[in-house]
Protein backbone atom coordinates (compact mmCIF):
# COMPACT_ATOMS: atom_id res chain seq x y z
CA UNK A 1 0.00 0.00 0.00
CA UNK A 2 1.66 3.52 -1.22
CA UNK A 3 2.15 5.44 1.74
CA UNK A 4 0.28 8.69 1.60
CA UNK A 5 1.43 11.91 0.58
CA UNK A 6 3.17 15.01 2.37
CA UNK A 7 2.82 18.46 2.61
CA UNK A 8 5.79 20.54 2.18
CA UNK A 9 8.08 17.06 1.51
CA UNK A 10 11.29 18.65 1.27
CA UNK A 11 10.89 21.11 4.52
CA UNK A 12 9.69 17.70 6.60
CA UNK A 13 12.75 15.75 5.59
CA UNK A 14 15.29 18.34 6.55
CA UNK A 15 13.39 18.97 9.82
CA UNK A 16 13.51 15.46 10.73
CA UNK A 17 17.10 15.15 9.05
CA UNK A 18 18.28 18.09 11.15
CA UNK A 19 17.01 16.04 14.66
CA UNK A 20 18.59 13.03 13.75
CA UNK A 21 21.71 14.68 12.84
CA UNK A 22 21.52 16.02 16.12
CA UNK A 23 20.44 13.44 18.44
CA UNK A 24 22.81 10.95 16.58
CA UNK A 25 25.25 12.25 14.54
CA UNK A 26 25.54 12.02 10.80
CA UNK A 27 27.70 8.82 10.70
CA UNK A 28 24.57 6.98 12.64
CA UNK A 29 22.52 8.92 10.35
CA UNK A 30 20.77 7.05 7.15
CA UNK A 31 18.47 8.11 4.41
CA UNK A 32 15.95 5.27 5.24
CA UNK A 33 16.07 6.41 9.34
CA UNK A 34 15.22 9.58 7.61
CA UNK A 35 12.53 8.16 5.86
CA UNK A 36 11.01 6.70 8.49
CA UNK A 37 10.79 9.49 10.98
CA UNK A 38 9.46 11.45 8.36
CA UNK A 39 6.49 8.36 6.99
CA UNK A 40 7.87 8.31 3.81
CA UNK A 41 9.15 5.77 1.73
CA UNK A 42 13.58 5.71 1.06
CA UNK A 43 12.58 6.79 -2.98
CA UNK A 44 10.80 9.21 -1.72
CA UNK A 45 13.96 10.97 -0.07
CA UNK A 46 15.78 10.35 -3.18
CA UNK A 47 13.52 12.34 -5.05
CA UNK A 48 14.45 15.23 -3.53
CA UNK A 49 18.19 14.74 -2.32
CA UNK A 50 20.79 12.59 -4.38
CA UNK A 51 22.30 11.49 -1.04
CA UNK A 52 22.56 11.98 3.05
CA UNK A 53 25.60 14.30 2.21
CA UNK A 54 23.32 16.24 0.12
CA UNK A 55 20.68 16.32 2.18
CA UNK A 56 23.45 17.50 5.04
CA UNK A 57 24.25 19.85 2.82
CA UNK A 58 20.42 21.53 2.44
CA UNK A 59 20.22 21.17 6.09
CA UNK A 60 23.03 23.41 6.33
CA UNK A 61 22.12 25.79 3.75
CA UNK A 62 19.43 26.22 5.35
CA UNK A 63 20.36 27.11 8.98
CA UNK A 64 23.07 29.30 7.47
CA UNK A 65 19.84 31.05 5.84
CA UNK A 66 18.27 30.94 9.25
CA UNK A 67 21.19 32.56 11.31
CA UNK A 68 21.39 35.28 8.50
CA UNK A 69 17.62 36.13 9.43
CA UNK A 70 18.56 36.30 12.68
CA UNK A 71 21.19 38.13 12.40
CA UNK A 72 18.91 40.51 10.10
CA UNK A 73 16.28 40.40 12.78
CA UNK A 74 18.91 41.70 15.81
CA UNK A 75 20.49 44.39 13.63
CA UNK A 76 17.31 45.99 12.32
CA UNK A 77 17.52 49.07 14.19
CA UNK A 78 20.98 49.88 13.83
CA UNK A 79 22.66 52.30 10.59
CA UNK A 80 23.48 50.94 7.40
CA UNK A 81 26.52 49.21 7.12
CA UNK A 82 25.90 47.75 10.23
CA UNK A 83 28.87 48.52 12.71
CA UNK A 84 30.82 46.00 13.02
CA UNK A 85 30.80 44.81 16.44
CA UNK A 86 27.10 44.69 16.61
CA UNK A 87 26.97 42.58 13.60
CA UNK A 88 30.03 40.24 15.64
CA UNK A 89 27.80 40.38 18.42
CA UNK A 90 24.96 39.52 16.63
CA UNK A 91 26.46 36.72 14.84
CA UNK A 92 27.50 35.16 18.01
CA UNK A 93 24.13 35.61 19.72
CA UNK A 94 22.69 33.87 16.63
CA UNK A 95 25.74 31.07 16.72
CA UNK A 96 25.13 30.44 20.18
CA UNK A 97 21.33 30.14 19.95
CA UNK A 98 21.73 27.26 16.84
CA UNK A 99 22.66 23.92 17.88
CA UNK A 100 23.10 22.75 13.92
CA UNK A 101 25.48 25.93 13.03
CA UNK A 102 27.69 25.71 16.02
CA UNK A 103 28.40 22.30 15.64
CA UNK A 104 29.30 23.58 12.11
CA UNK A 105 31.43 26.20 13.12
CA UNK A 106 33.58 24.14 15.29
CA UNK A 107 34.25 21.01 13.19
CA UNK A 108 31.81 19.03 15.47
CA UNK A 109 32.28 15.04 14.57
CA UNK A 110 30.13 14.01 16.78
CA UNK A 111 27.40 16.06 14.96
CA UNK A 112 28.90 16.28 11.43
CA UNK A 113 30.97 13.22 11.40
CA UNK A 114 32.27 12.21 7.70
CA UNK A 115 30.92 15.46 6.51
CA UNK A 116 33.18 17.66 7.75
CA UNK A 117 36.19 15.94 5.98
CA UNK A 118 33.71 15.70 2.60
CA UNK A 119 32.84 19.60 2.91
CA UNK A 120 36.18 20.86 3.55
CA UNK A 121 36.98 24.40 4.19
CA UNK A 122 34.43 26.07 2.04
CA UNK A 123 32.06 27.11 4.39
CA UNK A 124 34.67 29.00 6.25
CA UNK A 125 35.72 30.51 3.31
CA UNK A 126 33.12 32.51 2.24
CA UNK A 127 31.90 33.61 5.77
CA UNK A 128 35.45 35.45 5.57
CA UNK A 129 34.83 36.57 2.41
CA UNK A 130 31.69 38.15 3.45
CA UNK A 131 33.11 40.13 6.15
CA UNK A 132 36.11 41.33 4.95
CA UNK A 133 33.89 42.61 1.92
CA UNK A 134 31.54 44.07 4.75
CA UNK A 135 34.62 45.61 6.82
CA UNK A 136 35.68 47.40 3.21
CA UNK A 137 32.32 48.83 2.97
CA UNK A 138 32.26 50.55 6.55
CA UNK A 139 35.85 51.56 5.62
CA UNK A 140 34.98 53.50 2.66
CA UNK A 141 31.61 54.72 4.63
CA UNK A 142 34.71 56.16 7.27
CA UNK A 143 32.85 54.09 9.92
CA UNK A 144 36.16 52.28 11.09
CA UNK A 145 39.63 53.27 10.92
CA UNK A 146 41.51 54.31 7.95
CA UNK A 147 43.89 52.36 8.77
CA UNK A 148 42.25 48.91 9.34
CA UNK A 149 43.10 46.18 6.90
CA UNK A 150 39.92 44.59 6.23
CA UNK A 151 40.88 41.03 5.24
CA UNK A 152 43.51 40.93 8.95
CA UNK A 153 40.69 41.87 10.91
CA UNK A 154 38.02 39.42 9.01
CA UNK A 155 41.12 36.70 9.90
CA UNK A 156 41.57 37.87 13.26
CA UNK A 157 37.97 37.64 14.10
CA UNK A 158 37.63 34.43 12.75
CA UNK A 159 40.26 32.82 14.09
CA UNK A 160 39.20 34.51 17.41
CA UNK A 161 35.74 33.60 17.43
CA UNK A 162 36.99 29.42 16.36
CA UNK A 163 38.82 29.16 19.24
CA UNK A 164 36.98 30.58 21.63
CA UNK A 165 33.92 28.19 20.68
CA UNK A 166 36.51 25.74 20.63
CA UNK A 167 37.71 26.07 24.18
CA UNK A 168 35.44 23.70 25.71
CA UNK A 169 36.90 20.77 24.27
CA UNK A 170 40.50 21.97 25.59
CA UNK A 171 39.89 23.45 28.73
CA UNK A 172 36.86 21.49 29.98
CA UNK A 173 33.14 22.80 29.53
CA UNK A 174 32.14 25.63 29.25
CA UNK A 175 28.08 27.28 29.76
CA UNK A 176 26.73 29.40 26.75
CA UNK A 177 26.94 32.67 29.15
CA UNK A 178 30.64 32.40 29.51
CA UNK A 179 31.29 31.95 26.67
CA UNK A 180 28.84 35.05 25.17
CA UNK A 181 30.85 36.71 28.10
CA UNK A 182 34.08 36.07 26.34
CA UNK A 183 33.07 37.18 22.78
CA UNK A 184 31.31 40.11 24.33
CA UNK A 185 34.77 41.28 25.58
CA UNK A 186 35.93 40.75 21.84
CA UNK A 187 33.11 42.56 20.34
CA UNK A 188 34.08 45.30 22.93
CA UNK A 189 37.44 45.16 21.67
CA UNK A 190 36.36 45.74 18.13
CA UNK A 191 34.15 48.82 19.30
CA UNK A 192 36.59 50.84 20.94
CA UNK A 193 39.53 49.81 18.71
CA UNK A 194 37.90 49.22 15.27
CA UNK A 195 34.56 51.28 15.13
CA UNK A 196 36.68 53.88 16.97
CA UNK A 197 34.39 54.08 20.21
CA UNK A 198 31.62 55.30 18.57
CA UNK A 199 29.49 55.51 21.70
CA UNK A 200 26.34 53.05 21.52
CA UNK A 201 25.70 53.11 18.09
CA UNK A 202 26.33 49.04 17.93
CA UNK A 203 24.38 48.02 20.70
CA UNK A 204 22.97 44.90 20.21
CA UNK A 205 19.69 45.52 22.55
CA UNK A 206 19.65 42.62 25.81
CA UNK A 207 17.67 39.79 25.82
CA UNK A 208 14.87 41.36 28.55
CA UNK A 209 15.18 44.24 26.14
CA UNK A 210 13.94 42.30 22.95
Amino acid sequence: MPRPTIPDRRETLLDVAERLVLDRGFDAMSVQSVADAAGVSKGGVYREFAGKHELLDAVLQRSTARLGDRVDALTAHLPRPVPLSALYRAGVEALLDDPLMSAAVLDDRAVLGDHVRAVGPDRYRARFRWITGHIEELRAAGQVRADVDPEAVSLALSSVTIGLLSASALIGPLTSDQLRAALGVVAELVRVGIDGGRGGAGTIPDEEER
